[in-house]
């Protein structure tokens, strides 16, 4: 029998009361992310509430395409955060890129590790593969965001490294080898830092949900370890496709490094978003100048003049 209880929006409320703590620590510190975090928090919010109505009808419907359907979309989301949110810079084509490497990654090796190291029959169970390929895609995301920001601010700040190697001689790969291995090592050191503490000082979200499910703790370590080497394997591969795709694109055929296809810029959505943003913004304050009780302000002149003793004509 569940004992847990049933969780309302009210609850919800109390949680977000948390944020709001965390909002008031910026503004007293000036830390300026106040806002950052209340519009994340809605990003939450919304898109949990969004994802539960979905799943609540892939769970009931036990299909194959619906679980399908369902991959695809995750893996599309994923890329375009980890393309658009999670990288300073962007190259050309990357999103398509970025979803290919997501899809090389984490698609073969969710449905090995639940077929073979989770023993699920079939694998496409929908509670138990969706929110493991989730949990794969979050971490694949973090650490192609941190390589992708490494990768392209070497050729940013740090191009002449690479033009020597040219120079001397060495093809593109063997260039940007560097380059690559260093930032592949930075995008798994949250991974290899989380192997470290999992079950000795944190105990992770899976396991927990496992024991709350009503599982043994010693079948819940277990299912938390093969995900945790899954995950592991997952961020190692998309992270690999990710490299080469966005070395061979920076670095072109003939051995030349292509910073015109770097783009530092907001995307175009966002600028978009900005413009009109800061248009109704000016609109609202002409608007509040010309309020009622409101004079219009001197010309500097006038107030001068009118310090200095002087009327205005």
């Amino acid at each position: 029998m569940d004992s847990s209880p049933t969780l309302t929006w009210t609850n919800v409320l109390i949680g977000f009361l948390f944020i709001l703590f965390d909002s008031a620590l910026s503004l007293i510190l000036g830390l300026g992310i106040g806002g950052s975090l209340v519009v994340a928090a809605l990003r939450c919010i919304f898109q949990l509430t969004i994802m539960g109505l979905i799943l609540d009808k892939v769970f009931a419907s036990d299909n194959i395409w619906a679980v399908f359907g369902i991959t695809l979309l995750l893996n599309l989301l994923g890329a375009f955060e980890a393309t658009y949110n999670k990288s300073k810079r962007r190259f050309t084509n990357m999103f398509p890129m970025i979803l290919l490497s997501m899809l090389c990654g984490t698609v073969p090796i969710s449905i090995l590790g639940t077929n073979f190291a989770m023993s699920q029959h079939p694998f496409w169970q929908p509670d138990q593969y969706i929110p493991i390929i989730g949990m794969i895609l979050g971490n694949a995301i973090s650490a192609i965001g941190i390589a992708m920001n490494s990768v392209q601010k070497e050729f940013t700040e740090n191009r002449d490294k690479v033009e020597t190697y040219l120079a001397m001689g060495a093809n593109r790969f063997e260039a940007c080898k560097p380059i690559a291995v260093e930032s592949l090592k930075m995008a798994l050191l949250p991974t290899v830092n989380q192997l470290s503490v999992i079950g000795l000082i944190s105990i992770p979200g899976m396991m927990t949900g496992a024991i709350v499910g009503g599982k043994s703790v010693e079948q819940a370590a277990r299912l938390q370890m093969i995900i945790m080497f899954m995950i592991s394997a997952s961020s190692a591969l998309c992270t690999l496709a990710a490299l080469f795709f966005s070395l061979n694109t920076i670095v072109d055929t003939r051995h030349r490094i292509r910073p015109d296809r770097i783009d530092s810029r907001k995307p175009a959505f966002y600028r978009w978003r900005d413009n009109a943003t800061s248009k109704l913004w000016r609109q609202i304050k002409g608007l509040r100048c010309w309020g009622p009780g409101r004079d219009k302000k001197r010309p500097e002149e006038e107030r001068v003049g009118l310090l200095n003793g002087i009327s205005s004509p």
